[in-house]
C-alpha cells in the first residue's frame, strides 16, 4: 500500500464524517448523542457518520450494516462499544486480526492487521433499519473506499442487509447484474464470475450478524464466527 492511497483513505475519510446526505439520520443520530444513555451520561458523542477502519493494505473488507446509536455513534468507530462489537473484536483477536479483543473507541491503540472494516450505512439509523433510500445515498461511499483497498480480495457480510448492499456495489463498480442473485447465508461463498474490478474484490463470504440477538440465542456462536474468519483468510491468501 503506497503512502499515496493512505493519504487517499484519510482524504476520504475527511468528506465522509461531514456528510449531511439524509436528514433522518442526521437528526437521529444527533437527537440520540443530546439524549444520551444513562451509562454515558458524561461521554460526548461522536454523532457523525462514522468512516472505515483498520489496514489500509487489507485482503480482507469486514462489512456491517451501521453503526450502532450508543455504540460506534458514541465512540467514532464502527463496531465498537456495543455488544456486538465485544463479540466481533474477541473473534478477530483469536483469529490474529485485531491487537486487542476489546475496542472502546478511537485512540486505544488497537491495530488491525489484514483487515478492513466498514458500513454499508455510515450513520445510525432509528431502530437499526436503514432506508433504501439511505441506503444508496450510503454506497458511493464504500464503492469509492473499496477503490483504494486495492489488495483487497474478499468482503465478508456480516448480515443479509451488508450482502444485499455489497452486490450493489458490484453493479456500482460496473460490473453486469446476476441473475439469479447470489443467496445470504451463515458460511455462504460466491466468487464473481466475472472477476474483481476497482470498488470491488469479486469474493463474498457471508456471516451471521454479531446482533445480541444472534448471540444470545445461539444463532451465532464463537466457534461459528471463528469459522468464517479462518475461511476469509483461506480466500483472500
Amino acid at each position: 500500500m503506497s503512502a499515496a492511497s493512505g493519504a487517499a483513505l484519510a482524504r476520504l475519510e475527511d468528506e465522509v464524517v461531514c456528510c449531511r446526505r439524509c436528514p433522518r439520520l442526521v437528526a437521529w443520530r444527533e437527537q440520540v448523542a443530546h439524549e444520551r444513555r444513562a451509562a454515558f451520561a458524561s461521554e460526548r458523542y461522536w454523532a457523525r457518520p462514522v468512516p472505515g477502519f483498520g489496514d489500509p493494505a487489507a485482503r480482507i473488507v469486514v462489512l456491517g450494516l451501521a453503526p450502532a446509536a450508543h455504540g460506534g455513534n458514541r465512540t467514532g468507530r464502527v463496531f465498537t462499544g456495543d455488544r456486538s462489537g465485544d463479540f466481533l473484536f474477541a473473534a478477530l483477536h483469536r483469529a490474529g486480526f485485531a491487537s486487542s479483543p476489546v475496542s472502546r473507541g478511537m485512540g486505544d491503540g488497537l491495530v488491525l492487521r489484514e483487515l478492513w472494516i466498514t458500513a454499508a450505512v455510515r450513520c445510525a439509523p432509528p431502530a437499526n433499519r436503514p432506508t433504501p433510500a439511505e441506503r444508496d445515498a450510503c454506497l458511493p461511499w464504500t464503492v469509492r473506499e473499496l477503490a483504494l483497498l486495492s489488495r483487497a480480495r474478499v468482503v465478508l457480510c456480516l448480515g443479509a442487509f451488508a450482502w444485499d448492499a455489497a452486490l450493489r456495489l458490484r453493479l456500482a463498480a460496473g460490473a453486469p447484474p446476476m441473475r439469479p442473485r447470489p443467496r445470504f447465508g451463515h458460511g455462504a461463498e460466491w466468487r464473481d464470475p466475472d472477476g474483481a474490478r476497482p470498488g470491488w474484490p469479486g469474493v463474498l463470504l457471508g456471516c451471521f450478524h454479531p446482533s445480541q440477538q444472534n448471540t444470545f440465542t445461539g444463532k451465532l456462536t464463537a466457534p461459528m464466527i471463528d469459522a468464517v474468519l479462518a475461511r476469509a483468510r483461506e480466500l483472500a491468501a
